[in-house]
C-alpha cells in the first residue's frame, strides 16, 4: 500500500494516482521516522471474561469479530488508524500518517461514538485519550513515546462506560466538551497525571471556538473590497465571485464577520468538511436549508452528482431567492471541497443572470494547488490574498484583547513570534495569561502541523532542510543538504511562497537567494518534525558546507552553534563524537574571544561556557578556555560564577592555571574586604605568579 501525502488515502501497490484526491502518489511521503505530535487512543472491554463463560465459543468468536470490525469503522470514519488489536483492547493514532488540525476532537468523538456502541454487544467499553510527542514511522509499531504510555494508563484508570482525556487532549477539544478533573496514579509517574472524565460532547462544536467579538483591527482596505464586490452585485443585478485566500488564524472568518454584519441581505453559509460521509454536498445543504429550499435538497438528493439537471436546479433556485432581496452565499474552508462542489459554484458564477447574488468562497491557498484556475478568467470574479497584520496593527489587537499582567517583554516575543497572525496573538496571549511559556500553545501547533503534513515529499524535505539553517535560510545551502547538487529545489521553493509558509528575504551573499518563514512557529514545527539523529547529520553537513564556503559573515559563531547542535544531539542519544565537540568548542571560544574583545561581555560569557560544556575535564584546551572567561567574568559575572571557575582552575592541577585562580582569589579578597589583605600574601602570590607564567611559556 502507497500512502497519499496530501489526503492520507491509502492506495493499492501500483497506482499512479491517489484514488481519494488524484495527486500524483509520486508525491508520497517516502517511509521514514518524523517527531509529531498526535493523538492516541485505547478502547478495553470491561465484563468480556463474564460474557465468555456464559456464551458458547462460536458465537463469542461472532461477537468479537463484530466488535472488531465496528471498532475499525468508526476510528477510520473519523480519520484515524488502528493501529492494533490486543485481545479485547483496541489501539488507534489519529495524525498518522497525516496530520489534521483536529485530530484530538476526531479522537474524542470517535471515543464517544464506541462509547455508545459497544452495550448493544451486552458489554461496557472503557476509553482514555491522550495527546503528545511521539515518533511516528513505518514499521511494526506506528507510534512510540510517552503519550502513549499514558494514554494506556487514562484507559486502565477508566471506569466502565468512561472517556478520560488527558490534559493537552482537553486544550484541544476544550469547547465542544464538558469534563469532570480526575487525578490518575499512572505506573511509572511519580506524581499523579491530571485527567478529565468526558461527560458531554456537542458533536457539532469545534474543539476551539473561535472569537468574533473582538474589535476588527486593521483591514480597512479590505474590508472595502468586498463592500465593493457586492455593491457591483446588487447595482448589475448579476453574480459575483469573491474569493478570499489566507492562512489559517489569519483573520479570514472575522473580516467576513464583519462584513456580513453590515449587510441588508439574505445570508446563508455552509461549512466545507474535511471529512466524513456524504460530503460532496454537506455545505450546499446547509445553506439551501437555511434559506429554506427543501424542495432543491430533496433534488440534489435524487439526482446523479453528475447531472446537469442538479446545476441548474440550484442556479434557479439561488436566483429566484435572489431576485426578492440580495442574496450572499459563504462557503467556508472552500479548500476542503470536493471537485464537484467547486464545478458547481463555478457553473452559477458563469451562468447565473438578472438576479444579485454575491457568493464568497473563504478558502487556504492550498484551494490553488487543487484547483490552478480558480475563477481564471471570469470578469465577474475576485481573488484576494489575506496578508498577516503589521507589527503595529498586531500591537494594536494586543491592547485590545487586553494583555493585562503580563509583562512588556513577554509581549514584545509574542507580537514578533506570531509574524502578524491574529490567532497566533490571541492564543499565544491566554498561554501567558495562563503563566506559561511564550511558545506554540497546542492549537496552534497542531494547525501548522496539519499544513506541513499536506506538502508533497519534496516540499517537506526542502522546508525541513531549510529549517536546519533557521529563520532565513539560503537556496545553495538547502540544495547542499537536499541533494548536494546544485538546481533541482526552484520549483518546491515557489511553491512553499505560494503556499505562505515561506517568503523571499534579502541574502547573505548577494549572489545567492534566500527565504524566510513566514513565522518562526512554522519553522520550529518543521525543525521538530526531525528525528534528532537526522538533525545532527544535518547540522554537521551545513557546518561542514559553511566551512568549505567561508561565506557567511560571524562564520564562528555560526560554525560554532551548528557543529555543538550535532554534538549535542549525538550526546543525547549516546553516540557522542569527541571531534565534533571539540569542533565546536574551538569555534565557540574564537567567537567568545572576538566578543570580549570588542566589550560584548555577556555574548562572550554565553559563548565560552558553551564552549566549557562541550569539553570534558581532561581536555587540554579547557584551561584556556576558562582562563578567558574568568577575565570576562571580571566584568559581567557574580562573585559566585567567578568562585565557581577558580575552584575548578584550582584542581586542574596545572601551575598556571593555580596561580591565575589565586590571582584571582586575591581580587575577589579586594573587593570583599580590602583590610583583610596582608601585603605580604600579595607580594608572594605575585612573585609565584610571575614565576610560573615565566614557565609556562
Amino acid at each position: 500500500m502507497s500512502v497519499c501525502a496530501a489526503c492520507g488515502q491509502e492506495n493499492p501497490d501500483g497506482f499512479r494516482f491517489c484514488g481519494g484526491c488524484g495527486v500524483p502518489l509520486t508525491a508520497s511521503l517516502p517511509g521514514r521516522d518524523v517527531r509529531k505530535v498526535v493523538t492516541v487512543l485505547f478502547c478495553d472491554l470491561t465484563g468480556s471474561t463474564e460474557l465468555g463463560d456464559r456464551t458458547d465459543p462460536e458465537a463469542l468468536r461472532a461477537t468479537m469479530r463484530g466488535y472488531y470490525e465496528q471498532m475499525r469503522m468508526i476510528v477510520e470514519r473519523h480519520g484515524g488508524t488502528v493501529e492494533k488489536f490486543v485481545g479485547d483492547a483496541v489501539m488507534a493514532v489519529f495524525g498518522v500518517p497525516i496530520a489534521h488540525e483536529d485530530d484530538a476532537l476526531r479522537a474524542v468523538r470517535a471515543a464517544w461514538e464506541m462509547r455508545e456502541a459497544v452495550p448493544a454487544l451486552g458489554l461496557q467499553a472503557r476509553i482514555g485519550v491522550n495527546t503528545g510527542e511521539v515518533v511516528a514511522g513505518d514499521g511494526e509499531t506506528l507510534v512510540t513515546g510517552d503519550a502513549v504510555n499514558v494514554g494506556a494508563r487514562l484507559e486502565q484508570n477508566a471506569g466502565a462506560g468512561d472517556v478520560l482525556i488527558g490534559e493537552e487532549t482537553r486544550r484541544l477539544v476544550r469547547d465542544a466538551v464538558c469534563v469532570e478533573l480526575v487525578s490518575v496514579q499512572a505506573k511509572g509517574k511519580p506524581e499523579p497525571v491530571a485527567a478529565y472524565r468526558v461527560v458531554t460532547l456537542d458533536r457539532e462544536a469545534s474543539g476551539i471556538a473561535r472569537r468574533f467579538d473582538t474589535p476588527l483591527v486593521g483591514r480597512t482596505r479590505e474590508l472595502s473590497l468586498l463592500e465593493q464586490a457586492y455593491r457591483n452585485a446588487v447595482s448589475e443585478r448579476s453574480c459575483y465571485l469573491f474569493t478570499l485566500l489566507g492562512a489559517a488564524g489569519v483573520g479570514k472568518s472575522r473580516l467576513v464577520s464583519e462584513f456580513l454584519g453590515g449587510l441588508d441581505a439574505t445570508v446563508a453559509r455552509g461549512r466545507c468538511l474535511d471529512y466524513g460521509d456524504g460530503i460532496t454536498f454537506w455545505p450546499l445543504v446547509e445553506i439551501l436549508r437555511q434559506l429554506g429550499a427543501e424542495d432543491t435538497i430533496e433534488a440534489i438528493a435524487r439526482a446523479s452528482v453528475h447531472s446537469n439537471e442538479l446545476l441548474l436546479a440550484v442556479r434557479r433556485r439561488l436566483e429566484g431567492i435572489a431576485a426578492e432581496r440580495p442574496l450572499v452565499v459563504v462557503f467556508d474552508d472552500l479548500h476542503w471541497a470536493e471537485p464537484m462542489l467547486l464545478d458547481l459554484i463555478d457553473h452559477v458564477a458563469d451562468l447565473s443572470r438578472n438576479a444579485p447574488i454575491l457568493i464568497l468562497c473563504i478558502a487556504r491557498p492550498e484551494l490553488l494547488d487543487e484547483r490552478p484556475t480558480w475563477a481564471g478568467g471570469k470578469l465577474n470574479a475576485t481573488t484576494f490574498l489575506l496578508e498577516p497584520l503589521t507589527a503595529t496593527e498586531s500591537l494594536e489587537l494586543l491592547r485590545v484583547l487586553g494583555p493585562e499582567g503580563v509583562p512588556e517583554d513577554t509581549c514584545a516575543t509574542i507580537i514578533d513570534t506570531a509574524g502578524g497572525n491574529p490567532l497566533y496573538v490571541e492564543e499565544m496571549l491566554a498561554l501567558a495569561r495562563d503563566g506559561g511559556d511564550v511558545r506554540a500553545p497546542s492549537t496552534i501547533h497542531a494547525l501548522i502541523q496539519a499544513r506541513l503534513d499536506r506538502l508533497g515529499a519534496s516540499e517537506r524535505k526542502v522546508i525541513e532542510r531549510g529549517s536546519v539553517e533557521g529563520v532565513i535560510f539560503h537556496r545553495a545551502a538547502v540544495t547542499q543538504l537536499v541533494n548536494g547538487s546544485a538546481g533541482g529545489i526552484d520549483a518546491e521553493l515557489v511553491g512553499l511562497v505560494r503556499k505562505e509558509l515561506i517568503r523571499p528575504e534579502h541574502p547573505t551573499p548577494e549572489d545567492d537567494d534566500a527565504y524566510r518563514f513566514r513565522h518562526l512557529l512554522i519553522r520550529d514545527a518543521a525543525y521538530d518534525a526531525l528525528p534528532k539523529e537526522t538533525r545532527a547529520e544535518l547540522h554537521l553537513r551545513f557546518a561542514d558546507w559553511v566551512e568549505a564556503n567561508g561565506r557567511l559573515v560571524e562564520l564562528d559563531e555560526i560554525l560554532g552553534y551548528h557543529l555543538e547542535q550535532a554534538a549535542k544531539y549525538r550526546r543525547e542519544l549516546g553516540s557522542e563524537d569527541r571531534s565534533i565537540e571539540q569542533r565546536a568548542a574551538a569555534r565557540l571560544a574564537a567567537a567568545g574571544s572576538r566578543s570580549f574583545a570588542r566589550g560584548d561581555f555577556a555574548a562572550a560569557d554565553n559563548l565560552l561556557a558553551r564552549a566549557l560544556a562541550l569539553l570534558p575535564a581532561d581536555d587540554p584546551g579547557r584551561v584556556s578556555v576558562l582562563v578567558e572567561r574568568l577575565s570576562v567574568l571580571e566584568n559581567c559575572g557574580t562573585l559566585d560564577q567567578r568562585s565557581e571557575v577558580i575552584a575548578e582552575l584550582e584542581q586542574h592541577g596545572d601551575p598556571v592555571a593555580g596561580m591565575h585562580a589565586q590571582i584571582e582569589r586575591l581580587f575577589i579578597q579586594i573587593h570583599r574586604d580590602p583590610h583583610s589583605l596582608v601585603v605580604e600574601d600579595a607580594r608572594r602570590v605575585a612573585g609565584e605568579g610571575a614565576g610560573a607564567l615565566r614557565r609556562g611559556r
